[in-house]
């Protein structure tokens, strides 16, 4: 049996690895397609998948719409000569195209209800929608629900364990505070009207009395940013998250990462997403801050409260693990669901 996954993001590489390694251990054929978006090649080279590239995301919505009949055409020919039995995607609307041309089932991975341009053009094509339960959006009877988040398809307990060598590596120890500072480019189709900080730089300023700021970041940095910036191997930035003391940023993943990890998380965006909500209304382990006016400020005096806390480390473990015995391993319901549907 055969089975093509489509990657279009970095976030996908992490969404599809262990299952992609597992199926090929039980004896499945996999092809793997990517585009060129920020370090998705990167990450595949770096856990030795191979994959044929099928181009790179354009800026502005009538240049992604022309790259939309290039991508399409590309993918389609990779699959007719490979003769997938079925196609996985994080909602990629290539995939859902081409399942649809050849008649192959697809199932799309998503989580994200806002993305709605995308959704138009995904979702009419797709075999199956499979989403987190706390998803606040009904697809019919496309939809199938679990209880999880992407995030624990590769940070689960089961599938993840931190490494302390990594903090040696980047010249860090366990004993400091690291706070890991996220800012995004805001360039995807589903980011379009949405802004998380207005200032960066005054969050930095101020952070860094309380520990070392470490900035990760989609677009270019201002030179006064600059020297935050850590390049951390791709493959590396799980365990520093880990071992990190607060994540603040505008990526709703990498809040979602810092919860699955026990780590607290701050996510500052005028959109907001049902993970990250629950992340903060069931278990406390995500605070979101999406006004415009003021939620900055918010943002920061919570930092400033969690770093200053002498107790919230601990707390937030527990809060983790109640989440855990909540939750399930993402990949092995992934594998489960995909062998079942190639059973069919």
């Amino acid at each position: 049996m055969k089975v093509l996954f489509d990657i279009g993001h970095p976030a996908h590489v992490h969404l599809f690895r262990n299952a992609i390694n597992c199926l090929k251990k039980r004896g499945y054929q996999v092809e793997v397609t990517a585009r060129d978006k920020d370090i998705a090649i990167e990450l595949l080279k770096n856990y030795n998948i191979n994959y044929k590239r099928i181009g790179k995301n354009k800026k502005g919505i009538l240049k992604k719409a022309l790259n939309m009949i290039i991508i399409d055409y590309k993918l389609l020919l990779i699959a007719k000569k490979f003769e997938p039995n079925l196609i996985v995607s994080a909602g990629s609307p290539y995939a859902a195209h081409v399942s649809k041309i050849l008649k192959v089932p697809s199932i799309a991975f998503v989580d994200t209800e806002h993305a709605n341009l995308t959704a138009k053009i995904t979702y009419p094509f797709t075999y199956i929608i499979c989403t987190p339960s706390c998803y606040k959006k009904d697809h019919g009877k496309k939809q199938v629900r679990y209880e999880g988040y992407h995030e624990l398809a590769y940070l689960h307990p089961n599938k993840f364990t931190p490494d302390p060598k990594v903090l040696i590596k980047l010249g860090l120890n366990e004993k400091e505070k690291i706070i890991i500072v996220r800012l995004v480019s805001w360039e995807a189709s589903h980011d379009i009207k949405d802004k998380g900080f207005e200032r960066s730089q005054d969050i930095i300023k101020i952070l860094e009395h309380y520990g070392k700021v470490i900035i990760t970041s989609e677009k270019k940095l201002p030179e006064e940013l600059r020297p935050y910036k850590m390049n951390v191997p791709p493959e590396d930035m799980h365990h520093l998250l880990n071992y990190a003391s607060l994540y603040i940023g505008e990526s709703a993943t990498m809040a979602s990462e810092s919860a699955a990890l026990g780590t607290p998380a701050i996510f500052v965006s005028t959109s907001t997403r049902s993970y990250t909500d629950e992340l903060e209304e069931k278990y406390g382990l995500v605070y979101n801050f999406s006004d415009p006016i003021d939620g900055q400020k918010k943002a920061l005096d919570k930092a400033i409260e969690i770093l200053s806390s002498e107790s919230l480390e601990k707390e937030i473990k527990i809060r983790r693990e109640v989440m855990l015995a909540e939750k399930i391993d993402v990949t092995e319901y992934m594998i489960n669901l995909i062998e079942g549907y190639l059973e069919i």
